[in-house]
Parts: structure tokens; sequence; C-alpha cells
């Protein structure tokens, strides 16, 4: 955030923090949920890259145009393992999966 946005927030009486401060999420549980974002971008990198449409990539996998969408925007149903599976589908290496999460 933009130090002189924050400042004025904080005049206003505002309490400025990170997502994970709000939520009061442990380290660890922060790392997974910044995972779980990075591969959730990725595979939307990956799809675009290939030229498919969230259509053309569920049947792919056998699943849904709105199951695509929710795995893109790292909705909380999806499992990380699903995510990984259709990153490995699309053709992403683990070396390509672990440098989207690095």
């Amino acid at each position: 955030m933009i130090a002189k946005k924050r400042a004025k927030l904080e005049a206003a009486g505002w309490a400025v923090g990170s997502p994970a401060d709000f939520l009061a999420l442990s380290p660890d549980e922060s790392a997974f949920v910044e995972m779980k974002l990075a591969l959730s971008q990725s595979l939307r990198q990956w799809r675009t890259r290939k030229k498919l449409t969230q259509g053309e990539l569920a049947k792919a996998l056998s699943s849904s145009q709105s199951r695509v969408a929710k795995m893109e925007a790292a909705d909380p149903t999806v499992s990380v393992d699903l995510l990984l599976r259709s990153l490995l589908k699309l053709g992403a290496t683990p070396k390509d999966i672990a440098r989207a999460i690095a």
C-alpha cells in the first residue's frame, strides 16, 4: 500500500494490516493460502498460454467450466490436488510448479 494512503487511513482511525492479520492466520496457514493463490494464477497463465477457454480446459479435465473458474479464482472449495493435477494436464512440469509457488 502507498505510504501516503496508509497514513491517511490510519489518521482516520482505520486499522491497516495484511489479510493474514485480519483473518488471524498462523504463518503456516498464510503460506498455504499464498501457495494456493500462486497455483491458481499459474493455472490461468498456462490455460491462456495454451489458448484454451475455460470450457475447453474443463472438457480436458472431465469437469465443468464453472469449476475451472473457481479453480482460477482460488475458491476455498478447490483442492490443491485438483490445481496440481490440472497444471500437469496442461503440460506444466514439477519444476514449473515449484517456480510458481517459489
